[in-house]
């Protein structure tokens, strides 16, 4: 796979992956590509979408790992709060990276940390109000250009899609949890 490129499609029916895969089939046509095929469509598809996320953030001050923070807590519900173990658990980031967000979280007045009331070596982290209201309106702006993106899939493709993707993570999640 190669890295990003402005330019799209090479012809009226393919895309840039096609036309990779046309060059590694000239260049190296014993190799199987069809593993690359997928994998190099994703990852073209989540740059863009990245890209796409810096810009939707924006309005908000937010950086993506910010934004995913605030969305774990809301998801929390009431009182929207989680210790930073749980998480940098369900982020799949370090401890370090979670306390950097949690520092310019709190320094913007998204969040609280506050003592844990059973167990004051613990802290909980909570969204403030201004926390949960900025979290809320980034959301309803990121699903919308979301469902823009996806706009051309109906029902059963995008049905599909997840059913299939789904299938990948388990495995995935499931090496996890054997590690």
């Amino acid at each position: 796979m190669d890295g990003p490129s402005t330019s799209g499609a090479t012809d009226d029916t393919g895309d840039h992956v096609d036309h990779l895969l046309a060059q590694w089939s000239r260049e190296r046509p014993e190799l199987d590509t069809s593993v690359l095929r997928l994998v190099a469509r994703l990852v073209r598809l989540t740059r863009y979408m990245d890209r796409d996320l810096v810009d939707h953030l924006a309005p908000w001050g937010l950086k993506d790992g910010e934004q995913n923070v605030l969305a774990a807590l809301r998801r929390a519900g009431p009182p929207y709060e989680l210790t930073p173990t749980e998480l940098y658990r369900s982020l799949l980031v370090s401890s370090g990276a979670m306390t950097n967000r949690l520092d310019r979280l709190e320094a913007a007045g998204l969040i609280v940390r506050t003592p844990d009331a059973h167990d004051r070596r613990r802290t909980r982290v909570g969204l403030t109000d201004r926390g949960r209201e900025t979290i809320d309106a980034a959301l309803d702006a990121h699903v919308e250009a979301l469902s823009a993106t996806f706009a051309g899939l109906d029902v059963a493709e995008a049905d599909a899609l997840e059913d299939a993707l789904r299938g990948i993570l388990r495995r995935l999640e499931a090496r996890d949890d054997e590690a």
